[in-house]
């Protein structure tokens, strides 16, 4: 159930990046992207009544079955990744807007590369 709505936030987030014409919000589509994917692969490590992947004493049966920490590992290598991903684009749109008034695309294309 969880993979089909990290699947439809992926899909919404690809649409926002397809139809939006604001740059602000193409970011914010882009994380939305972003979570889908990140759910995605944190629910294909998910194993139901699985326990934490610490040997002890009481869990010290190979036979067990654990949850894979490796999707999580990655996950959250890439939610690092995205947050400066992130400040980045946010920060380029802002010497954008002040440099040409305007984040819509559409308008940044009619004025071209000419500085004002």
């Amino acid at each position: 159930m969880i993979q089909y709505f990290s699947l439809l936030l992926t899909a919404i987030g690809i649409y926002g990046l397809l139809s939006q014409k604001n740059l602000v919000k193409l970011i914010v589509s882009l994380n939305i992207a972003e979570i889908g994917v990140n759910l995605f692969i944190v629910s294909i490590g998910y194993i139901e009544k699985g326990l934490v992947p610490i040997l002890s004493s009481e869990n010290n049966s190979s036979t067990l079955l654990f949850v894979d920490p490796l999707p999580q590992a990655l996950v959250l290598t890439s939610i690092v990744i995205g947050v400066g991903i992130t400040a980045l684009a946010l920060a380029i749109i802002v010497t954008i807007n002040h440099s040409k008034g305007t984040i819509d695309i559409d308008e940044l294309i009619e004025r071209g590369g000419a500085e004002e």
